[in-house]
């Protein structure tokens, strides 16, 4: 099974690193040269065209440096999907995330926020980004507890888990799977974090957060049971498993993850094209990074990958609720990620070196 650059999506160390990002490459190429014309459209000055460039590089590594624990976990769904399923997602599933999410998205919010049309919302835009950006972050509130919920759950659904039998950080997983049989204890977790939050809002912000949060919660729990109630439905119609209900669980947890990205992309441009094409960029290497992943078995290769992963989730989902009082600088939130990722790549590679040697 191939995707439609021709990468075959089995396990396997067939390629070399740089084959995996040949595509990411080209885009990113292509994203920089239409920013620099972008920026000379704008300014028709040498020094605002580089400046255009700057800017879609820098929201680049900005969404590349905020998706290492997208990229495990998304690797960690796709490799129980069917190879349908793989294609569909790393083809849909990629423009969905990057039109979608990177363009439709912040559209939305301004339609919903201001209340009026896609259309009006496309014009200003492109005729008023400085009111563009103040809608924007006017919804922020909201986004923060809808996102962070979100996250919030998919990072306690893993560690909630009774049939989890590798522990990295041992006394805190291991009492975790064991609470796993009380029926809906991460929600009750969730719940209590929320409320816990909302006592710290004004009365007004207070309900914009609890409603969100709830939303949050009730979209991972819908997603949740209509995976189940269609991969269900596959199984008895088709034999096939990991379908349609993985596919959308996949793109609401993308959306969640681009939430802090979009919002924070804001305070480097207030232009929906420059922001879309840096963060574009940066979803071509997620899509990049999750096929390296599957197909080298990488998760496999290094037991404690998916758990720094999950605890960076669980990070970003407390930093988006942090967020809803004041800004915390994307390179924090970045870094932080990625330093939990290195951190179990290196126990996974110390435990590797003690057993398998």
């Amino acid at each position: 099974m191939t995707d439609p650059q021709g990468t075959k999506l089995r396990q396997g160390p067939a390629h070399g690193v740089i084959h995996y990002f040949k595509w990411a490459f080209i885009v990113t190429f292509a994203g920089l040269a239409l920013g620099a014309v972008l920026g000379w459209q704008q300014t028709g000055s040498l020094n605002g065209m580089l400046t255009i460039f700057f800017i879609v590089a820098v929201l680049a590594v900005l969404e590349i440096s905020l998706s290492f624990d997208n990229a495990i976990v998304n690797a960690n769904k796709l490799k129980t999907m069917t190879p349908e399923w793989q294609h569909r997602f790393l083809t849909w599933g990629i423009l969905i995330a990057v039109f979608g999410m990177r363009i439709l998205f912040p559209l939305l919010i301004v339609v919903v926020a201001a209340k009026v049309t896609p259309w009006e919302a496309l014009v200003l835009a492109a005729s008023n980004p400085e009111q563009y950006a103040h809608i924007m972050e006017g919804a922020h509130l909201s986004i923060s507890a809808f996102g962070g919920t979100f996250l919030m759950m998919v990072g306690l659904a893993f560690f909630f888990d009774g049939e989890k039998d590798i522990h990295w950080v041992r006394w805190i997983e291991a009492k975790a799977a064991s609470y796993a049989t009380v029926k809906g204890i991460e929600v009750a977790v969730v719940l209590l974090i929320v409320l816990a939050f909302t006592k710290l809002h004004d009365d007004v912000e207070s309900r914009v957060f609890l409603s969100s949060a709830i939303w949050g919660l009730v979209t991972f729990l819908c997603v949740e049971v209509l995976g189940g109630v269609l991969d269900r439905k596959a199984t008895l119609v088709e034999g096939a498993k990991g379908g349609l209900g993985a596919f959308l669980y996949l793109e609401v947890l993308d959306a969640s993850f681009s939430f802090d990205g979009v919002i924070g992309a804001f305070a480097l441009s207030k232009n929906l094209f420059v922001i879309a094409i840096g963060l574009g960029i940066g979803a071509m290497y997620v899509r990049s990074m999750t096929i390296m992943l599957v197909e080298k078995g990488t998760l496999a290769q290094y037991r404690y990958l998916e758990h720094g992963a999950f605890y960076a989730i669980l990070v970003l989902s407390v930093i988006m609720y942090i967020q809803s009082f004041f800004h915390i600088p994307e390179v924090i939130t970045g870094l932080g990620g990625a330093a939990l990722i290195g951190v179990a790549l290196w126990s996974s590679m110390r435990w590797n070196k003690r057993h398998c040697t």
